[in-house]
């Protein structure tokens, strides 16, 4: 079925609260085969709050709305629904029954009033989802289309979509609505416009199939979607197709990260790995050490910052840093040499570079980063020159160094292809 979200709060258009629940609902209703069409958040104006429902109304055939179903003078959801869709609020027995179980005093049945009692006034119509269950909620048939109303509390909201949402959905569309299948995959090294460029005729070639793309800096992630056609066959032929396109590019799929697949080369291999880091400030090591099991391969690191330590601990030549620089070919190939020697790592990795936003010069601009890689056969070093801010620079150097180690484990071209 197609669907739409609608979450309500001022916390969440001031920015102060996180809208998690949106992302989290648009998930579980994707994965169960349904559509969404929209996601739209407004602060608690009741105006607003029937202007958006009206217009999901319109287009969808099924609305969830999260947020402002609270006992407070601030949740005004119910007040706006039945404002907007001629449904004044009316007591809701079942509700009532519930609260006062839990122990809460409240007035004669026919008097509406403040407090936990204002979680019993529903809009005309609607029916309790769980009230037992204590926690606001309820479903709303308007004109046909089911609106589902739940609280904004991400736990209370993937308790009643999961419990009550769903089945109600595959209830009323029992034939209709099939899990599609995805595929997630991961590139490094090229723009998501030469990404697109490359998969174009894969977008028209598969019925049923949309291909996304999604920078997730410094990568972008490239998704296969297939919906009612979705055969192991076709989803196959999908996969291949971006696997001969993105080449040496496409390092990974779903969770894998290029730390992850380093290490999961590294050991296979049997192979130990060391590393010595100057702009990137340790983030390479913390990327390999972030995954349970990297002590079977990650011998450690250093952080040689000043050309004093890359001096001492690396044994960096005092020529190579005042005739080259830091940020050299040179200084790069001694530093992975001397952490390799000093470790007795079978493969090792050098960072080193000028990640700004001061420091460049017109022969070394902010952005110059360059990199050692060296094992038992050669050293190899390269240099790369990246954009952005002082974090992005750092975060784009530290993800080459791991592509640079994961083609190297894998017997492919270090340079760009």
């Amino acid at each position: 079925m197609r669907g739409e979200i609608l979450a309500i709060g001022d916390e969440l258009t001031s920015g102060r609260v996180r809208n998690t629940t949106s992302g989290l609902a648009a998930r579980c209703l994707f994965a169960a085969g349904h559509e969404i069409v929209a996601m739209t958040t407004v602060g608690d104006m009741p105006a607003l709050i029937g202007t958006a429902l009206h217009t999901a109304l319109d287009r969808a055939q099924f609305v969830l709305v999260t947020g402002g179903l609270g006992a407070t003078s601030d949740d005004l959801t119910n007040e706006a629904v039945a404002q907007a869709l001629s449904r004044p609020t009316t007591l809701n027995h079942e509700v009532r029954a519930a609260l006062v179980r839990n122990g809460v005093a409240l007035p004669n049945a026919d008097q509406k009033a403040g407090g936990l009692e204002k979680l019993a006034w529903l809009p005309a119509g609607a029916k309790a989802l769980k009230p037992g269950a204590g926690m606001a909620g309820h479903l709303l048939v308007h004109e046909g289309v089911p609106v589902f109303f739940l609280p904004g509390v991400p736990h209370e909201m993937e308790e009643l979509l999961a419990d009550c949402v769903l089945p109600e959905l595959r209830r009323l569309d029992p034939g209709g609505a099939s899990a599609p299948r995805q595929r997630l995959f991961k590139v490094f090294g090229l723009p998501e416009t030469e990404i697109n460029r490359r998969l174009v005729p894969l977008e028209t070639a598969i019925t049923g199939l949309t291909v996304g793309y999604y920078p997730v800096y410094p990568e972008v992630h490239v998704s296969l979607t297939l919906r009612g056609v979705a055969t192991d066959d076709r989803l196959a032929t999908a996969d291949r197709a971006v696997r001969e396109a993105l080449g040496p590019f496409l390092y990974g799929t779903a969770a894998d990260s290029l730390a992850t697949v380093v290490g999961a080369l590294l050991r296979q291999q049997g192979l130990t790995l060391a590393v010595a880091e100057s702009c990137t400030g340790g983030r390479v090591a913390a990327e390999l050490t972030a995954a349970a099991g990297s002590s079977e391969f990650f011998l450690g690191g250093v952080v040689a910052y000043s050309n004093v330590l890359k001096e001492g601990l690396l044994g960096v030549p005092a020529a190579v840093l005042t005739d080259q620089g830091a940020v050299s070919i040179a200084t790069a190939t001694a530093m992975a040499t001397g952490i390799r020697e000093r470790t007795r790592a079978a493969v090792s990795v050098a960072v080193t570079g000028i990640a700004g936003p001061g420091g460049g010069s017109p022969d070394k601009p902010v952005g110059t980063v360059c990199f050692g890689l060296a094992d038992a056969g050669q050293t190899r070093a390269l240099t790369r020159h990246f954009q952005g801010k002082r974090w992005q620079i750092q975060a784009m150097a530290s993800q080459q160094a791991l592509d640079l180690l994961r083609r190297r484990l894998l017997g492919l071209e270090l340079g760009a292809e």
